[in-house]
């Protein structure tokens, strides 16, 4: 199952609005295939790896199926996968987690053991859910998970006053600002922010493709903004969008609508300030730079300040010399947890 989960973490930032999903078939100690969903519309985990085993020369008759995510029963952009785990002949499925879409939520796993195959439900389901957070919000509540990215000083301040130290984060810092963007389906700044830095909010990682640009959102009292910025004039130019004196909850429910399952909040203090006030912060991605400013912008305004938020850390780690540090807001990884089933499915 972990490594059913390393290749489901290859469609993060692609697979929307789908969630990722990794899959391994394998018979006795064999690995006979794999797959991960790569896209909407492509084929889901399972039958990557029912084609990959085939590719191979081999059958996947008798084999046990390892997959992130119950197999979908019903048709959407792809036929169900429990059609075709059932031709097969596949005789066990292992699976890490219930599907929280309505339409499924345990009835894949009902047809497989009506079947005759063995089902077992629950392995890393933890790991699974974790990886699942936006699309487990997004197909419950048809809002998206909201990730609020701060590159701060040791003094929590994001720029000088004068505003000429525009990169306080190192290279790899920026390079994993760039990883976050990949993961999104948009990103969020403010008016001041997009009249102030004229950013791109574009993905650029070397080497990475098959990703469509994310929605760069901006929200705006005014609806005051200079026709010359880049995200009104660049080659995509179109996905762009302004909310003018929208509600940020509103704002969230429309990229809901949108198929937005993840944003990525890039805007100054006073955006996330707002959102923080209003409890939309569900997780935080913080980029601490070994520095003390003693003056400029703070990275979340006053009277915004919130005590009593808590943050569950999630990851740690060095970027030369920046920390990178990931937290879930508690409150939002208590709510996400989807009703379903549990223990062990066996056909009768």
């Amino acid at each position: 199952m972990r490594r059913a989960l390393m290749l489901a973490r290859k469609g993060l930032g692609t697979s929307s609005p789908n969630p990722p999903v990794g899959a391994v078939l394998v018979r006795g100690e064999k690995v006979l295939g794999e797959g991960f969903h790569r896209r909407a519309g492509l084929p889901h985990a399972e039958v990557e790896a029912i084609e990959d085993v085939h590719r191979k020369g081999n059958t996947p008759e008798g084999a046990t199926l390892y997959v992130t995510l119950e197999p979908c029963c019903t048709r959407g952009r792809t036929p169900p996968c429990v059609d075709r785990i059932l031709r097969e002949g596949i005789t066990r499925v292992i699976v890490a987690m219930v599907d929280p879409n309505p339409l499924h939520q345990g009835r894949g796993l009902a047809r497989l053991a009506g079947g005759g195959i063995e089902v077992r439900l629950g392995p890393l389901e933890e790991e699974a859910r974790e990886l699942n957070r936006p699309f487990i919000r997004w197909i419950t509540s048809g809002r998206p998970w909201v990730v609020q990215k701060s590159a701060t000083s040791l003094d929590g301040r994001i720029g000088t006053r004068a505003g000429d130290d525009r990169w306080l984060s190192g290279t790899a810092s920026r390079r994993m600002a760039h990883r976050l963007r990949w993961e999104a389906d948009a990103i969020l700044v403010g008016a001041e922010t997009a009249r102030k830095d004229d950013p791109a909010l574009t993905v650029r990682l070397p080497g990475r493709k098959g990703k469509q640009q994310p929605w760069r959102v901006i929200v705006s009292r005014s609806g005051r903004l200079p026709d010359q910025l880049r995200l009104f004039t660049d080659s995509v130019r179109e996905r762009t969008l302004v909310f003018r004196n929208f509600p940020l909850p509103m704002v969230f429910e429309e990229l809901g609508r949108r198929e937005v399952l993840r944003v990525l909040a890039e805007g100054g203090g006073k955006l996330a300030g707002s959102l923080l006030a209003e409890g939309l912060i569900d997780e935080i991605a913080l980029f601490l730079c070994p520095m003390i400013l003693g003056e400029g912008p703070l990275s979340v305004d006053s009277p915004h300040r919130l005590l009593g938020t808590h943050f569950r850390l999630k990851e740690c780690k060095r970027l030369g010399d920046d920390l990178f540090i990931r937290g879930i807001r508690k409150e939002s990884a208590g709510t996400d947890k989807a009703e379903g089933l549990g223990g062990a499915w066996r056909s009768s």
